[in-house]
């Protein structure tokens, strides 16, 4: 069952709900918590849109936060790149990922699952460590590949350029624009009703021609859900457009954010005021998303069981085979490979230097006090946030999915929020927050605001995990252990969490796999004493010190990749599906 046919409310039929004997009052306390995680930085966001008070100063209400940031240098430009890049990255995203998903999902391809999983992986895989990979390849003056092609008689000029919008839409698409695609359309592929198939079969239509007249349709709600969610992780895009476009002059709704927090002196009026507009412009996106869904069934993808024959490729089985498995191959291991050969160099994409290959980079990085530092607050912050998530997450789940609780349906959309929130809109809500709320608790520039956000951060996927694997359990031993007396907290303590186990260790591991590679929802929260590896790989790569970055590249990669693996591997115990 995959994760969108679990998020629509009313969509699926609903357990039993089973009885709790705790207060309302507990349930009302924990929807107001989330309430206070969830609405109040988005509410301070577009309060402080209007601020234009000097920090620490009088608060003073007036349009020139908005005035400034619709009138500054470049805004318009900004603003259609994000559009712009985000919906062609998504069309092509989605015509290739519905054909990878199909051929994965239903016909006779060899390996399937083995290909899935490099899919799944290369989601995780984080983006400016792929970024740098590509960089090594693709760069006007010293990509391998465009010296290779440049030995060539009929060509003159460099045929590819990282540094350009296509080569920005390229890296998108290697990491998690296809990726995305995949995770999510192949479970629904999977579990789609069979017959359709056979009945086209039986008319007489090819395979391809069920697929586009048939089953694309039948799937339009599917897809739909899709391409919301990967128009809205477009948009929070960050990192690629940081090191890829502003070289150019492309700047997206992120970078221009990120250059009026970071302008001296700070122009946080102008920076909410745009963070407010686009905030906006997704929020109607998704209500209009969820409109839409409310109106139609998911009948035909639901978890019925048909059995059917894989469709037969016919001769084209092998070749069909090897185009999968070479894109799989370019967007996993070509450009960790690069970035791996990238930490041996002396200088960065240089192959043609004397004696191009040290390993100083390494010596230096490692014995290097700044990364021990970043080291250790990558695992607490990895770490504590996945406790913190499996904590909050399964807490929201069980309200959900077996309460009475009427305001269950408000949970659930507050659970899933944040994931409709670009990580560079989120960090700017949350600082607002904590800046607030700091002389009463002081928790901005510690590690526990980074804690915070990215608990926050992986909430909707967390609940959703956690929610699928407990429609999948019986009502009978909490309704015993209620008859029994138990307590409702007694009932999910001592009988829910023992048998929510493996789920809780993957939902933990993928927390932690967020928090590691994360950089657009803490950049704006993290000081000198609390920045992670992947803000010290950011500096060192805006910074010119590519080969450092490299290097801490490469440790996060490995990091990630141990604990992607750990969770598919576990996940695979209770049909987790990525």
């Amino acid at each position: 069952m995959s994760l969108f046919q679990q998020s629509e409310a009313g969509v699926l039929p609903r357990l039993s709900p089973v009885r709790l004997d705790a207060q309302s009052l507990l349930l009302t306390l924990l929807l107001a918590f989330i309430a206070f995680l969830v609405v109040t930085p988005l509410f301070l966001l577009l309060l402080n849109s209007f601020q234009v008070g000097k920090p620490g100063g009088a608060v003073v209400f007036g349009l020139e936060g908005w005035r400034q940031a619709f009138t500054s240098l470049g805004i318009v430009d900004s603003i259609y790149n994000s559009f712009s890049l985000a919906i062609t990255r998504q069309i092509i995203a989605t015509i290739v990922g519905i054909f990878l998903a199909w051929l994965l999902a239903r016909t006779d391809i060899p390996m399937k699952r083995g290909l899935e999983f490099m899919f799944w992986l290369c989601f995780f895989l984080p983006a400016l460590p792929v970024t740098l990979g590509w960089i090594l390849l693709l760069d006007p003056k010293y990509g391998l590949l465009n010296q290779l092609l440049a030995k060539l008689p009929f060509i003159q000029t460099a045929p590819f350029d990282i540094y350009s919008y296509w080569g920005i839409v390229w890296v998108h698409l290697a990491t998690t624009g296809v990726s995305l695609k995949v995770m999510l359309l192949t479970p629904a592929f999977r579990n789609l009703d069979a017959s359709l198939e056979e009945s086209s079969r039986v008319a007489g239509a090819g395979s391809i021609r069920t697929l586009l007249r048939i089953i694309v349709p039948v799937m339009m709600p599917v897809l739909l859900v899709t391409a919301v969610l990967g128009l809205i992780r477009s948009l929070e895009a960050f990192e690629i457009e940081l090191v890829l476009g502003v070289p150019i002059g492309l700047h997206v709704f992120s970078t221009k954010i990120h250059s009026f927090v970071t302008h001296e002196p700070p122009q946080f009026p102008a920076a909410t005021a745009l963070g407010t507009f686009f905030l906006v412009i997704l929020l109607a996106m998704v209500a209009l998303q969820r409109l839409y869904l409310g109106q139609r069934s998911f009948v035909t993808v639901t978890g019925r069981s048909f059995s059917t024959r894989p469709i037969s490729l016919g001769r084209w089985r092998y070749p069909v085979f090897a185009v999968v498995l070479l894109i799989a191959l370019s967007i996993t291991l070509l450009p960790t490979a690069f970035l791996l050969l990238g930490t041996f160099m002396k200088l960065f994409g240089f192959f043609n230097i004397a004696n191009p290959f040290t390993l100083n980079n390494w010596k230096d990085v490692l014995s290097d006090p700044i990364l021990l530092r970043s080291l250790k607050n990558t695992l607490v912050l990895g770490f504590s946030s996945a406790g913190l998530g499996i904590v909050v997450s399964s807490l929201i789940a069980y309200v959900i999915v077996k309460s009475r609780f009427k305001a269950r349906a408000v949970l659930d959309f507050l659970s899933w929020l944040p994931w409709s929130i670009p990580g560079i809109l989120l960090g700017m809500a949350l600082l607002w927050t904590f800046l607030l709320i700091h002389k009463i608790v002081p928790i901005y520039g510690t590690m526990g605001a980074l804690v915070m956000a990215m608990a926050i951060s992986g909430l909707p996927v967390c609940v959703q995990v956690m929610k699928s694997f407990l429609m999948q359990l019986g009502d009978e031993l909490e309704e015993a252990s209620m008859v029994a007396g138990a307590s409702w907290l007694t009932t999910y303590r001592r009988i829910i969490l023992p048998l929510l186990l493996p789920c809780v260790i993957v939902v933990g591991l993928l927390e932690f796999i967020s928090a590691a590679r994360n950089i657009s929802t803490v950049v704006l929260l993290a000081t000198g004493q609390t920045r992670p590896l992947s803000l010290l790989m950011l500096d060192f790569a805006a910074g010119a010190e590519l080969e450092r970055a490299t290097v801490v590249a490469m440790i996060i990669v490995a990091i990630v990749v141990v604990a992607a693996l750990s969770a598919r591997s576990l996940g695979g115990q209770f049909s987790i599906r990525g």
